[in-house]
């Protein structure tokens, strides 16, 4: 497949990194736009995660190396699908908008990625908000990488990924894609999504001061 070409739903793979989602998977898998096929990453769930996604219909893989990147990495290296895309397990956002990126990314975009605008007041904390703004600020001033997000939804060619050689295994994968991308010259399309409270348990970076810091800690990592 080429730029230009016709993207098919099932020239598409869903990679959906998870740990511990069980509550949440089947609301997701229920709406990823047919055609498309899909991938849960089990990154050591202990709640039956892979076991549910296998119930509903998914493919699973199992990721032991922990970590954000580390599962990403092992979905898009299992994906058979000349487009992946990326999507979390957590029903915050909606995998009926998916298709919006893969059309970016069918009319000439080598990565679509998802701006989330939150649609009930209290889904995006406050601690969480600031230091995605910042780095994303940092991104624009310093690599003039026209992004206001870094967002786990996006559309993105399976081969040109892999040959990126995003080598983050933890919460800077995002960051780093978004960085060698604009390195190499990659045109990147921000596309709005809608962002809405997980459906179930609590999130592993937005959900505590903690998180965030530990996901900050890791963007400035990979930004030095």
């Amino acid at each position: 497949m080429f730029e230009g070409d016709t993207i098919s739903p099932a020239d598409v793979t869903v990679v959906i990194p998870c740990m511990n989602e069980a509550g949440s998977l089947p609301g997701v898998l229920a709406a990823i736009p047919p055609g498309y096929r899909v991938l849960v990453v089990d990154n050591n769930s202990t709640d039956g995660t892979a076991d549910v996604a296998r119930a509903h219909g998914a493919s699973v893989v199992a990721e032991t190396r922990p970590g954000y990147g580390s599962a990403v990495h092992a979905g898009v290296e299992a994906a058979r699908t000349p487009v992946v895309c990326v999507l979390d397990g957590d029903g915050s956002m909606d995998p009926r908008e998916l298709p919006t990126l893969v059309a970016a990314v069918e009319s000439g975009a080598d990565l679509a990625v998802g701006r989330r605008r939150p649609v009930e007041r209290g889904t995006w904390p406050l601690h969480s908000r600031i230091g995605n703004a910042v780095v994303a600020a940092r991104l624009r001033r310093r690599y003039d990488i026209p992004i206001h997000d870094l967002g786990a939804m996006r559309a993105v060619r399976r081969q040109a990924l892999l040959d990126l050689g995003v080598g983050d295994r933890r919460s800077g994968y995002p960051l780093q894609l978004l960085i060698l991308a604009g390195r190499a010259h990659w045109r990147i399309t921000e596309c709005d999504i809608t962002y809405r409270p997980r459906t179930a348990g609590s999130s592993k970076v937005s959900g505590s001061v903690q998180g965030t810091l530990r996901a900050v800690h890791d963007f400035w990592r990979v930004m030095r």
